[in-house]
């Protein structure tokens, strides 16, 4: 009953969050439940039917509270209860700073917690139902400090209008999702520790194996997908045999880890373990486990929103769910060998390159950032005049970052794995409402940005205008919608992402094509040479000297 409890508290809790966003009633009573309960392995869960017929189940356990003595430990099995659960709402987010009212993905307020770790499950209409329904399966992103499947862009319910069951779940970021420690190694059974996050993801996936069925879902038929962070997830779980059986296909959107040796190893992650222990004034592992969470995050660094401190956490190889990087791994041969479809938006990169306003600027920071190949990659990315400059040096930009990331994914996979690829680019720019202004960014240059793709690809366009008009849609972009996650349902059906209204072939690194969806939805080349090139570029030095960052 205990899990129970701590939902029923953090419920009572984060009342005041869900009444900003529907008020008391809605927030409170279940106008259409969704049919009987269904049996889980922990329980009954009970669900409601929203006005589509889509079925919902809402901030369903998969995991012990990681809380208390939990915290820092690797997910336990959800405990049993008696009763039925009533599934009908999200739950909070696991604890991380909060957002500005005045970004670009402002969704509005959501309770946060260290009692987070459930996952919602929405399912097709009953009358519309197949079978086994392919399963999606949604990680956020967020840098690995931030992000939560409450995020209404990451709502479910037109793919499930479509015949397909989707699931998004939380994990633990941050400081509480990554820190290693040696006395955390000490009382590990396996060893290790840190990669709490994405221990969770797994024992998110096992719940998934173990339970979606009863929601229609087929458990021998899971695709992961996940953006940015959560891309970067999708590949560590590709790369650790802690995945193997879990899923059958991935996708991954402007993130990997898999072209990178940079993960730093356990012995990198537990000093950074000692680093937080001291700046806490902690003396011991208990006492650590004793302060308020709040108190933890006031000391990372790179969370994307201000964090103040100066301290690095992230994904390392701690010898049990990652016996080696991923980059080692997928060149033994030894990942999780599926079919993957990976991309890029168009304008996602950024740096000193296209941000230079002459063509002094940009041959200065040219030779600042590549030293002795400089003279090559002025060839290699010419301007002329300065003009060009923005152009050319956004291509610079993307294929030596993140273009370069998703392709070294794709190659390795084609050197060593049988299952095939498929690669994309997203160009389309957003019908900004005119005089829209955002603290993040200016719609008048951020083009195609990071993350610009997800509401395409789930249908959650309107999700962007929630409590003011940010965008004006067109037909042409809810047209360009409809076909992106009909791409995504038949590859989740299939392995291969051609739909009845899309011809997608596969990617093979001899004939390097990708399916571009912008204005238009076509397939183009890939600047094969100048990729080739980038490869041989060094990469960035790491930020900070403190171990333990994830080298994404």
């Amino acid at each position: 009953m205990t899990s129970v409890i701590d939902h029923a508290r953090r419920l009572t809790l984060g009342a005041l969050a869900v009444l900003a966003l529907s008020g008391a009633a809605s927030a409170q009573v279940v106008e259409r439940p969704a049919g009987e309960p269904v049996a889980t392995e922990g329980g009954l869960v009970a669900g409601k039917t929203l006005a589509s017929d889509v079925r919902a189940y809402l901030g369903v356990p998969y995991a012990k509270p990681p809380v208390r003595e939990l915290r820092w430990r690797e997910p336990q099995p959800v405990a049993p209860w008696k009763g039925v659960y009533n599934a009908d709402r999200k739950s909070p987010e696991c604890i991380q700073v909060l957002r500005a009212h005045n970004l670009n993905h402002y969704f509005g307020e959501e309770a946060t917690s260290e009692d987070c770790l459930y996952l919602n499950i929405w399912t097709p209409p009953a009358a519309k139902a197949p079978a086994k329904a392919p399963v999606l399966v949604w990680i956020y992103g967020g840098g690995f400090t931030i992000g939560s499947a409450g995020m209404a862009n990451y709502d479910g319910e037109a793919m499930a209008r479509k015949g397909v069951v989707f699931v998004n779940l939380n994990y633990r970021v941050g400081a509480l999702g990554f820190l290693a420690h040696p006395e955390l190694t000490a009382e590990s059974p396996h060893h290790a520790s840190g990669n709490y996050a994405l221990l969770d993801q797994v024992a998110a996936l096992k719940w998934i194996k173990a339970n979606i069925a009863r929601f229609g879902g087929d458990p021998d038929n899971v695709t992961i997908m996940g953006q940015s962070a959560g891309a970067a997830s999708v590949s560590y779980l590709q790369a650790s045999p802690l995945g193997k059986g879990l899923f059958q296909h991935v996708v991954a959107m402007s993130g990997s880890a898999v072209g990178s040796n940079r993960t730093s190893d356990l012995a990198a992650g537990e000093a950074t373990g000692l680093a937080y222990q001291k700046a806490l004034g902690a003396a011991s592992l208990d006492a650590m486990r004793q302060l308020p969470a709040d108190r933890i995050l006031s000391l990372q660094a790179d969370c994307q929103l201000g964090c103040a401190g100066s301290i690095r956490v992230g994904p390392i190889v701690d010898g049990y769910f990652l016996p080696k990087s991923p980059r080692e791994i997928f060149a033994d041969g030894t990942q999780n060998d599926v079919p993957i479809m990976v991309g890029f938006t168009h304008d996602e990169s950024g740096g000193p390159l296209k941000a230079a306003k002459t063509v002094a600027a940009y041959e200065a920071a040219t030779r600042d950032l590549y030293k002795d190949k400089a003279d090559a990659f002025l060839k290699a990315y010419p301007v002329k005049s300065d003009d060009q400059i923005r152009a050319v040096g956004g291509d610079a930009a993307r294929e030596t970052a993140v273009e370069a990331a998703m392709r070294n994914w794709a190659l390795l996979q084609a050197r060593t794995g049988k299952a095939p690829v498929y690669i994309y680019m997203f160009s389309r720019v957003h019908p900004y409402t005119p005089g829209v202004v955002f603290a993040d960014h200016d719609p008048k240059t951020v083009g195609a940005y990071h993350t610009a793709d997800v509401p395409y690809w789930f249908q959650t366009q309107d999700s962007l205008n929630l409590f003011r008009q940010t965008r004006t849609w067109t037909a042409y972009d809810r047209t360009l919608s409809d076909r992106m996650s009909n791409a995504i349902i038949a590859f989740a059906t299939s392995g291969d992402p051609s739909a009845a209204d899309l011809a997608w072939p596969k990617w093979a690194p001899k004939s390097e094509k990708l399916m571009e969806f912008g204005d238009s939805v076509r397939l183009l080349p890939m600047n094969s040479k100048r990729l080739d090139f980038a490869a041989t570029l060094p990469q960035p030095a790491p930020p900070a000297p403190v171990p333990g960052r994830p080298r994404d």
